[in-house]
């Protein structure tokens, strides 16, 4: 049986990531394909307990750096072992919003921590399942913290990462960057502050793409 596309959308806070894998979702459905949804941290019950954690403190204690970075592999590992390579093995396509390479740009160039050491807790929890094509949704800052303010006009309370200093959400879109130039046969950038039906488009076209590989 021919292995299925794993397709990942990374972006900073507010690009829209969420709303432009379902579409894709909706869209491939209608062609046909078999897809699974996904996100990352989360996507298993151990996931989701752990997405508490790091979201919302929901253990009663903010993590420290070195455990949120923890936390994220440990997550993504399950997601992976449980839910992502026996989904790929039976052809089946999966879409996940946001995999390791959040956990670079995020604790990596975000929070300061070795990028050589991230890529080596990366490896070692994806257990080789590389995504086909990233999708990178980039997007100037401000344009995202208007959309983190209101979410489909009802306002709602910001995550622990959301709420960082501007400064620490510039250092996480230039580390995005910096992955799309070290990793360009993987990721394919598109410019997020355009309308939502635009931006879908260009996702349709690199999808595509890949479904011709």
């Amino acid at each position: 049986m021919k292995r299925g596309k794993f397709i990942t959308f990374e972006g900073p806070e507010g690009a829209g990531k969420t709303t432009q894998a379902r579409r894709l979702i909706a869209r491939l459905q209608e062609a046909g394909h078999e897809v699974l949804y996904t996100r990352e941290p989360g996507g298993t019950p151990t996931g989701e307990a752990i997405r508490g954690i790091l979201q919302y403190d929901k253990a009663g204690e903010a993590p420290c750096a070195e455990t949120e970075v923890l936390l994220f592999a440990a997550s993504r590992a399950q997601l992976v072992r449980k839910v992502i390579i026996p989904a790929l093995e039976k052809g089946t396509m999966v879409v996940c919003d946001r995999f390791a390479d959040s956990t670079t740009a995020y604790q990596g160039y975000g929070r300061g921590f070795p990028i050589d050491q991230m890529l080596a807790i990366n490896q070692f929890a994806i257990d080789g399942a590389v995504p086909d094509v990233t999708i990178l949704l980039d997007l100037d800052l401000d344009i995202g913290f208007e959309r983190l303010a209101t979410r489909e006009g009802i306002m709602r309370e910001l995550d622990r990462i959301e709420r960082e200093e501007r400064a620490f959400h510039e250092k996480v879109r230039q580390g995005y960057l910096e992955l799309a130039r070290r990793w360009p046969e993987r990721f394919q950038i598109i410019e997020a502050g355009r309308p939502t039906e635009a931006v879908e488009k260009d996702v349709w076209r690199i999808t595509q793409d890949v479904l011709h590989r």
